[in-house]
């Protein structure tokens, strides 16, 4: 290893990122960085899974303390690293699924059908039949899909494996595009041939992360599972879906200081051109939902337990309900369990400033491959200065900008301060990118090509994960 002092990098209002040791020491030999940018290309996601397990068995735990059976189906959305699967099931995780290739890729890795959830939005009837052939667990969505599955399970000898999505009518939880309604599929079921499905459990999805609203629609489960065993169906487990929360940053007083500077920004001190960035009520100084909340508390296990020892419909709890009834609690985080699991490194390619003289630092990467579907990526990168980089800036604060040709092509919305300057051929370091930020919304736009993913070898090297590598 070739340890090096780091280089300055921060936001003008910090927003420190959390890391694990193995970040730490990639970080800290910056010929490695170097090196791994020149084999691999600009941007290159650096991925070691063995944090996974450790964040999932938390969450099993944390159940297990309260009296609960918890089943973790790990998100394969949420990262589409092959070293994902094989994590997950070494761990003794199941995998959800949500397409024909993720099912096939787990399937091919050595992932028991029985293992596997399938919850696309939308199924084909390839991956129906897939999902029916391999045994996997299909999460019903609506009445068309269900006529779909009864029609692929009547054509063999075989039965589906199913759970009903429910969609909640309680007045507190937002109208949802996902699943029906307990009455809708009550409907549905009648007008179908029941003896080609077994229906094992009841799913639902939420979006955000409210502990309390997991217990509403939980207790409405529970009503739901007790009306479904009268009509003969052995519900054995309910899904509540993933949104677990997590956090990133290591300081959780930098968060509320950012968001009190925000309000107070009229002249882009913080944001591009004083972006709100979502913040929509001054007086709570916070982001509206439409940006991920990076310092949140309880999470994972604290979070877990507040939903367990939420009151239930007949008993002290739901933990209680869901005991009495000998159900399994499933749930398929994504973010929370690949909390750890990887970072993203790009190349500096120039710097400049707007005809405005706003100061920019153009990065080898596009915005789409450090960024979900919310309004911005809120941490601080660190910064790399490899050996062969060339002569650096005098100090500046300005913006980080990427390769495609519109004027938002922002990577980070927020002012970057480099005290130590920026020069060519340095690598920024996008911390904690291994849940969701890698891939949800990446795009080959300009047919640039899409970034190698790179996974911590048996013998430590860094290897190809194998996903999108050319035959």
């Amino acid at each position: 290893m070739t340890n090096q002092a780091p280089v300055a990098c921060e936001g003008v209002a910090p927003l420190t990122a959390r890391t694990e040791p193995w970040m730490e020491d990639v970080l800290g030999d910056a010929q490695q960085c170097g090196s791994l940018i020149s084999e691999f290309g600009s941007p290159v996601n650096v991925l070691d899974f063995s944090p996974l397990a450790r964040n999932a068995a938390e969450l099993v735990d944390a159940a297990r303390g309260e009296g609960v059976r918890l089943g973790v189906y790990v998100a394969r959305k949420a990262n589409k690293a092959l070293g994902l699967v094989t994590a997950a099931n070494d761990a003794g995780l199941g995998l959800d699924v949500a397409s024909l290739a993720e099912l096939r890729q787990c399937l091919d890795l050595g992932v028991r059908g029985e293992a596997i959830i399938v919850t696309a939005a939308v199924k084909s009837r390839e991956l129906i039949r897939l999902a029916l052939d391999s045994g996997a667990l299909i999460s019903l969505d609506n009445a068309d899909e269900l006529d779909d599955v009864v029609l692929a399970a009547s054509g063999g000898e075989r039965v589906a494996r199913v759970a009903l999505r429910l969609a909640s009518t309680d007045p507190s939880i937002a109208p949802t595009r996902f699943g029906l309604t307990s009455r809708q599929w009550d409907r549905a079921l009648a007008e179908v041939d029941s003896g080609t499905l077994r229906i094992e459990g009841i799913h639902f999805h939420l979006n955000a992360y409210s502990a309390a609203e997991r217990a509403i629609v939980l207790r409405e489960a529970l009503s739901w599972t007790d009306r479904l065993r009268d009509q003969g169906h052995r519900i054995a487990f309910i899904d509540m879906g993933g949104g677990i929360p997590m956090s990133y940053l290591a300081d959780g007083a930098q968060w509320g200081a950012f968001w009190d500077g925000v309000d107070k920004d009229e002249h882009g001190t913080l944001t591009w051109r004083s972006d709100r960035l979502g913040l929509t009520d001054p007086s709570a100084a916070r982001p509206s939902g439409s940006l991920y909340p990076y310092w949140q508390r309880p999470v994972r296990g604290g979070w877990l337990r507040d939903v367990l020892r939420a009151p239930g419909s007949e008993r002290e709890s739901i933990a209680a309900e869901l005991a009495a009834r000998d159900l399994e609690l499933r749930c398929e985080p994504g973010r929370s369990v690949l909390d750890g699991c990887g970072m993203t490194l790009a190349e500096v390619a120039f710097r400049k400033s707007t005809s405005d003289d706003i100061p920019l630092v153009g990065l080898h990467m596009n915005r789409t491959q450090v960024r979900s579907t919310s309004v911005d990526f809120l941490l601080d990168p660190r910064w790399v200065r490899p050996a062969e980089a060339g002569e650096p800036s005098p100090a500046f604060d300005g913006f980080l900008v990427g390769a495609y040709c519109v004027e938002e092509e922002l990577i980070l919305r927020r002012r970057l301060r480099f005290k130590d300057g920026v020069a060519r051929g340095d690598i920024a370091a996008f911390m904690n990118t291994g849940g969701y930020l890698m891939h949800i919304l990446e795009s080959a736009s300009h047919q640039l090509p899409l970034a190698v993913n790179v996974v911590r070898g048996a013998d430590g090297a860094w290897v190809h994960d194998g996903i999108d590598k050319p035959a």
